[in-house]
């Protein structure tokens, strides 16, 4: 009988957790738990599903501990508004990357190719290279600079007359960034932004 894929899911955001262990405990073949880089040896995992956003709150040397001084497979979740992790992530010598908006279907193809030590796909010409940054798609969201630091800013549960008095713009001007960052990245609402911020990585600053 075929030993099932053992998949540890790392995040500081109970979200990305909750998500990912959702769509991988479909799966029969995968066996999936959540926890700290720490407890790797005691779940003996096969293949770390690992959080970029956490390279925003500490330096790498975590993670490139991890590459280097264990034998387990290393997806780095990314973050499509921050590609910059997913450079930093690739750069310390982890196996492979997957978007944190790939489908469940891809992000199953990830960790079975992670598992297959294939994640370049050279065994099968159609399969995907997830050796390379997800976040270098040109059909990602650009954001203007004004409406992702108005979206952080609301992510920080800031009102509108906060981020206003913050930023040194009027309340006008808040309004205008906001309704073209909703449009952007499609969304209705001050709670479907925070949730599409937290999914795409625009951090909220600290609000002091």
């Amino acid at each position: 009988m075929t030993r099932s894929t053992r998949v540890l899911i790392t995040s500081e955001h109970d979200v990305v957790r909750t998500g990912l262990t959702t769509l991988l405990d479909e799966h029969d073949a995968l066996e999936v738990s959540e926890g700290a880089v720490d407890s790797l040896v005691l779940d003996g995992a096969d293949v770390v599903l690992y959080d970029v956003m956490a390279l925003v709150e500490s330096d790498e040397s975590e993670l490139v501990r991890m590459v280097k001084e264990t034998d387990v497979a290393v997806l780095a979740v990314t973050r499509d508004l921050r590609p910059d992790l997913a450079d930093t992530a690739l750069a310390t010598g982890v196996d492979g990357c997957v978007s944190l908006d790939a489908s469940a279907e891809e992000l199953v193809a990830a960790v079975e190719a992670a598992a297959w030590g294939d994640l370049s796909g050279a065994g099968d010409p159609g399969a995907t290279d997830f050796t390379v940054n997800p976040g270098l798609d040109d059909d990602r969201v650009h954001l203007a600079p004004r409406e992702e630091e108005v979206l952080s800013l609301i992510t920080a549960g800031l009102s509108n007359v906060e981020i206003a008095e913050r930023l040194y713009l009027s309340i006008n001007s808040v309004k205008t960034y906001i309704r073209g960052a909703y449009r952007r990245i499609d969304v209705r609402t001050r709670s479907q932004a925070v949730v599409w911020c937290m999914q795409n990585g625009l951090a909220a600053p600290p609000t002091d």
